[in-house]
């Protein structure tokens, strides 16, 4: 008979994990909630149901912009939940956007309009990698977290599906019109790729003055009222103005590096004339005879 040696040292506790709280778990519900509305898109896209797969993108785009400041008020952003937001707009504005225009109309182009259609899914994946990167740079300005650099990946995908809002409000398809869809859509995907800034607007409704909280309660009653009953005509006319204003945004980000490049060369040219004064035997740090001025 054989004896085992007795372990004296305890057995080994497992791990116990804290609880998560809710305020953690709720942004993450939202986020997933756009996942399955993007994903729905793709479906009833396949089935030649275009505007309900349009109505569940902007669906998507809605829930994207709530589930961020939701983290931000309840304070539980995650390095878990910032993955799978990026994971969940991947699906919902890029390939979903992408396989609504090939089933739409790119697919008479052929393997011409499936190409175009993985160029756009594959810069909107390139485009929230960078995202993603750049959030941790340390040597951004604090005025840098106004822009985007490139079209953000839900504007692209409300902007790309332009061509369908124009289609559905009575514009004739055919060929000709399936290669404008093409170069149009190539464009918004180097835009989105590209080192334009662009409003974010994320700086934009944190306070908003006691006057105005009644009006601003009409404006959104009526946008959402709009959107309802004329959503082609509405998303059609944001999307022009939106394109529109491009300019503007990259004009003011230059108007910001013109400051900040003016403040750095007058630090510059005061820079020397402190240093000189702190020589020995300069005008504001020595007497006439060399020595030391007295401190009055």
């Amino acid at each position: 008979m054989v004896f085992q040696p007795i372990d004296p040292s305890p057995p080994p506790r497992r791990r116990r994990f804290k609880p998560i709280p809710v305020r953690t778990l709720l942004p993450n519900l939202i986020t997933l909630l756009a996942l399955c509305a993007g994903l729905t898109a793709i479906r009833v896209a396949i089935e030649h149901n275009i505007q309900l797969a349009l109505g569940a993108i902007v669906l998507a785009a809605l829930l994207d912009g709530i589930d961020g400041r939701v983290a931000r008020l309840l304070k539980g952003t995650s390095r878990f939940g910032a993955e799978l937001d990026s994971l969940a707009d991947f699906v919902n504005f890029g390939v979903a956007p992408a396989l609504i225009l090939y089933v739409w109309s790119l697919h008479e182009l052929k393997s011409a309009g499936w190409i175009v259609a993985m160029v756009f899914a594959i810069c909107t994946g390139l485009r929230l990698a960078r995202f993603n990167v750049m959030m941790d740079d340390p040597d951004r300005p604090a005025w840098a977290g106004n822009f985007f650099t490139g079209i953000p990946a839900p504007a692209g995908a409300i902007t790309v599906l332009l061509p369908i809002y124009l289609g559905l409000l009575g514009f004739s398809g055919g060929l000709v019109e399936a290669w404008v869809i093409f170069f149009y859509t190539l464009a918004i995907a180097l835009l989105m790729v590209s080192r334009l800034p662009v409003f974010s607007g994320k700086r934009m409704g944190k306070r908003v003055p006691p006057e105005m909280v009644l009006p601003v309660f009409v404006i959104v009653v009526a946008c959402f009222a709009l959107l309802i009953a004329y959503p082609w005509a509405v998303l059609s006319l944001g999307t022009l103005i939106y394109l529109a204003c491009l300019p503007i945004g990259a004009w003011s980000y230059r108007n910001y590096q013109r400051k900040d490049a003016a403040a750095a060369a007058a630090a510059a040219t005061a820079s020397p004339a402190s240093e000189e004064s702190m020589i020995p035997g300069s005008a504001a740090g020595a007497s006439d005879d060399g020595r030391p001025a007295r401190l009055n």
